[in-house]
This record gives structure tokens, sequence and C-alpha cells, in this order.
């Protein structure tokens, strides 16, 4: 059944404002000159036209990178005002003591001509100054080595670029025998030797996906106070909005300011995301290219709202690496994707640098935010409802969707919301001035549950979730009242069971925990176990194997951790696991305890 909310009377549903996360400033970028500047790149004084305050941003791999003089001009059609891309270290200075700048200033050149900001990426070895030759393996021969070749990056365009990202990836398989500590150091050198060429200069700490921890693990080590801002590749927070994952998606900024806070760190260190992305077919696809767009709509409106200064979708074209499917809002013949067009629609709509004003309550999952657009106002909302709801204003709006397709709404007239955003024109004053006065909240999560330190599933065809989300339930299979694994799925995923914990539940520092599982064999002769893989200070490390008893009843099966970190890097806080188990077994319900 559709859900009718009325706005505006005093029935209104809607006119209950939860605030977003508050906008707590998240810089870090760096720019490329003006478009009339069109020599080389200068080495004056810097310029404040290397920034703006605009989130809209592009990031592109290697792949497709030499493409960029095509698509920087179709990335400024669409209003995009940031880009993120890097030539390496090796092709810059393939010798020491020799420097090849000519693609890189092909790129800074380019990147002015069409109004894009530059965001620059020190990454990754020279050859020359690894320790097997290649460019990925550490230790590096000489940290002098690094400081000169950061010195030489910022010395030559530090007029264009201010903001300047340590490495991609550094824990996601870019840095092999890489460790928190060899991290902090590259942080803090660069630092040091950026800000000597020029103290205005912008250095950023990056990890993969959500790694809260090993972030945490360097800022100890040594990078605390030599990095201003934070980037994050969040792709698996961004798969979970599939299913319903807008709370973690809402949650991360939440969970960066309890570790920054917890390392002493100033409290408003800007907080970006360098990378985000989603795949879709590589030739036109409606459902896969329509998943793609409004995944990117939502990426950019939820990190904008939570307080995320940059948004950079990865990527531009490509890459495709022979497989059915990719990331770009281009497709390889450069002919624009619905993604391409769904941003489009956005930084027409909500204007270059969108201001957050609040959140509007249209209940259970569902999300609205209004946004301050040049002087106006622009309401974005959608509903994860498998039915959609219905929503009406008291006044006439225009509503617009991901292809700037308009239509006037009058008074009084349902709109139908479904997974889809829409953005809305000429909200209502008072519905502003109910999202002005609602401000985002903290801690993260908004939701108030019976017992703070405890959370629970019950595993069911629906499951009964309470602070705690089966995340990917189709792993398992409902089977008498509970859920079974499936350890003949061929991928292998049937063998876990995952599961995202409520940051409000369980907080960022929060070490000990107990996790029970209630579980029974299959039958009395199929011997069945498990163990559970959870997320540590040291990553995600496993517990010791129990097998469960040799009866027909229900068992409480529970393992005390007192080394949890639980942030979610993987899009996943802990998961049961079966792989050696000999055989499946059921599941009824999954709780969590904080320990006192």
């Amino acid at each position: 059944m559709r859900k009718q909310v009325s706005v505006l009377g005093r029935q209104l549903q809607i006119g209950r404002i939860f605030s977003v996360r508050r906008q707590i400033s998240c810089v870090a970028i760096l720019g490329i000159l003006c478009a009339l500047f069109v020599g080389s790149p200068a080495e004056g004084a810097a310029s404040e036209l290397r920034d703006d305050s605009s989130p809209w941003g592009v990031a592109t791999g290697a792949e497709w990178f030499s493409a960029f003089p095509i698509f920087n001009p179709l990335l400024k059609q669409a209003g995009v005002r940031w880009l993120r891309g890097f030539f390496e270290w090796q092709t810059i200075q393939p010798k020491q003591g020799y420097w090849n700048f000519a693609l890189q200033d092909h790129l800074v050149k380019n990147a002015r001509a069409n109004n894009l900001h530059l965001v620059g990426t020190f990454a990754y070895l020279a050859p020359w100054a690894s320790a097997d030759g290649g460019t990925r393996k550490f230790p590096i021969k000489d940290i002098q080595f690094w400081r000169d070749y950061v010195t030489g990056m910022v010395k030559r365009y530090h007029s264009d670029i201010k903001y300047w990202e340590v490495w991609n990836e550094f824990n996601g398989g870019f840095a092999e025998n890489g460790t928190p500590e060899i991290y902090a150091e590259l942080v803090r050198e660069a630092s040091i030797a950026a800000k000597k060429i020029d103290p205005t200069v912008k250095i950023g700490m990056s990890v993969a996906n959500f790694d809260v921890n090993f972030l945490d693990a360097a800022i100890k080590a040594g990078a605390a106070n030599h990095f201003d801002y934070i980037c994050i590749h969040p792709y698996e927070k961004l798969s979970a909005l599939a299913h319903g994952g807008e709370p973690a998606f809402l949650a991360m900024a939440g969970t960066l300011r309890q570790m920054l806070a917890s390392n002493q760190q100033p409290p408003n260190i800007p907080l970006w995301i360098t990378e985000i992305g989603s795949q879709a077919p590589s030739t036109p696809n409606a459902a896969g290219d329509q998943l793609q767009a409004t995944l990117l709509a939502k990426a950019y409106l939820l990190s904008i709202a939570s307080g995320f200064e940059r948004i950079f979708w990865f990527e531009a074209r490509g890459p495709a690496h022979g497989n059915p499917a990719d990331f770009g809002l281009l497709r390889a013949d450069m002919t624009p994707r619905p993604s391409y067009e769904a941003l489009k629609a956005m930084t027409e709509m909500l204007g270059p640098s969108p201001v957050t004003v609040g959140r509007l309550d249209l209940g259970d999952d569902s999300y609205a935010f209004v946004f301050e657009a040049q002087g106006k106002y622009v309401l974005s909302a959608w509903t994860t409802k498998k039915d959609g709801i219905d929503v009406t204003f008291a006044a006439n709006v225009r509503v617009s969707d991901l292809k700037l397709n308009q239509q006037s709404l009058p008074e009084g007239k349902a709109l139908h919301l479904t997974d889809e955003p829409r953005l809305i024109l000429d909200v209502p004053a008072a519905l502003v001035q109910e999202a002005r006065s609602n401000k985002v909240k903290t801690p993260p999560s908004e939701i108030a549950y019976p017992h703070a330190n405890e959370a629970s599933a019950q595993l069911k065809t629906i499951n009964i979730e309470n602070g705690m989300t089966q995340i990917s339930p189709e792993t398992t299979i409902p089977e008498s009242g509970a859920r079974r694994t499936d350890i003949s799925r061929r991928d292998g995923e049937g063998h876990y069971i995952y599961f995202l914990v409520d940051p409000q539940v369980v907080p960022f520092g929060v070490r000990d925990i107990r996790v029970t599982a209630i579980v029974r064999r299959l039958s009395q002769d199929r011997a069945a176990g498990l163990s559970v893989n959870y997320e540590s200070q040291r990553g995600y490390v496993n517990t010791p194997y129990s097998d469960i008893p040799a009866d027909d009843a229900w068992h409480e099966i529970s393992w005390k951790i007192t080394d949890a970190s639980f942030v979610g890097a993987w899009g996943w806080n802990f998961r049961l696991n079966a792989i050696s188990s000999p055989n499946d077994f059921l599941v009824k319900e999954v709780r969590l305890k904080i320990n006192p």
C-alpha cells in the first residue's frame, strides 16, 4: 500500500525534520588556475583560484586517463568543477635527477582551460627508488628520494594545485609490504617538504574503502598534525544503497569525526570522498544504466548532506579491462550514460555550491534533504520502500527527475516517490524553516534503541532487526523460521552471514563486546560449526571455531571479543563464518552486547 504523507497541513508528517549530519567542513582538493590562463604552469605565487566550494568532482584511473582532452570538456558541460587524476612518479621522474613534466603540464593546462580544479596525488614509487625495482613494493630505498619527488612536484605546480593526496589506496593493494608506520612517514615527509615550498598547500590522507582503522593507526604512528584533510573510497557503502544502506552511509562522517577526536586532531578537518562508483553494462541496458544513475545521485546527495565537502565519482570513462561492465560516466565511444545526465541534472538544479539546510521526516526508509542553491531551495527525496510512498505539498511545486524532465505539481496532488531521487523546486517556505531549525544531530544515528549497548537480528524470511542489519541476506536461505547457510553456493559467499551494527550501539573506540549466535544442526548426524570474522584494530580477524552440539536443539554459542573496532571498512562489521563447517546449519538469531 502506498503511504500518503500530507505536507504543511496540521497532519503533516513530512514537517518533522530530523537534521542531516552537520556540514563540518571537509575540504581537500586542489585547483587549477583560471581558464583564461593558457600558458605553461607558473612557479610564482599561489592563487586562490586553485580552490572553490563546489562538491562536484570526478576521478579517473589509468586505463583511459590519456583521453582527458576529450572527456574534460564533457565534464565541464556537466557542471563538474574538480578532477582527480595523476601521472605516476615513474612517468614524471623516470631516472633520478631527470624530470619529464610534459604529460603533467598538458593535463594542468587542459584542466585549467576547462575550469577544472586539479587534485594532485603523490604516487607510486619510481623503480629506481623502490626495494625491488618496481612501483608498489616497500621499503623505499631512501626517504630523501620521496622528499625530492614531492618538492619537485609542488615547486612546479603549486600555483595550479592546492590539494595533494598522499598515495592512492595505500591500504588496498597498491603498497606491498606497506604498514601504517610507512604510510605515516610518507604523509609526514610530504607535508613538511610541500609546505616548505608553499605553506598554503594542503595534504590529504587517503584509504581504500572506509578503512577508518587504518587512518587511526597511521595517525597514531606519526601522521598526526601533518595532514589537512581525509579522503575515503567507500565503494561498499555505495553498493549497500541498492539495499537500503542509507543509514550506514550517513553515519560515515560521524565515525570519522569520532576517530579524529580520539586522536586530538582538529574537529573541523575537511572530509572528502575521492573515489566512489558503481558499474554499468558496457552496452546500453535500461535497468543497469538506471541503477548506476540512481546510485550516483544518492552518492552526491547523501555525501553533501552528511558533511563531505568534495565527492569524486569514479570515473569519467571506463575502465572496462575487457569486462562487460565499467564505472564510467561515458562509454568507451564517449557517449554519455544516464549517470552523466543525472550528474548534469544535479549540478544544474543544485548549482555549483549547494549548502545543506536540513532533513524532512518522511517516515522510515525514506529520505528528504533541503539544500540552498544560489538563493533558492531544492528538496531531494526518495524512499527505499518496495511500493513507494505518496507525498503532497500545501503549495504548488515543480518536480524534476534525473533527466531534467520537469513537471508542475499542484497543491494537494500526490507525488509518488520511489528509489530514484526526485528534485523538487519552489519548496514551501515553512518546510525550509523547519529544515533550518533542525540541524544535524550527533551521534551519527538518530534512532533510539531500547537498550543502547545491545543489538540483535532475528533471521527469518523477513528479518526483525534492532540496531543490527544482515548485509547481503541472499547469501542465506530462509528455512524453518530461520536462515540456513548455503555452502554449495558457487561463489563461496554462502559460507558467510554478514552483519553491520549501528554506530550508535557500538561507537568508534568500543573494544569489549560479546557476539552470540543461536544455531542448530540440520540433523543430529550432520556435523556443523562456525567462527566469527570481525573488525579489529588489526583489520578483519577470526575467532576460534566452535562445533554445534549433535542434537536437534537450538544452542547459544558466544564469543567474547576484546579488540573490536567496528567501522564497516568493507561494508560489514562481523560475519558468521562457516568455511570450516562440513555441513550447512540454521541460524535463528544473532545478538551483540557491549561488555561492562
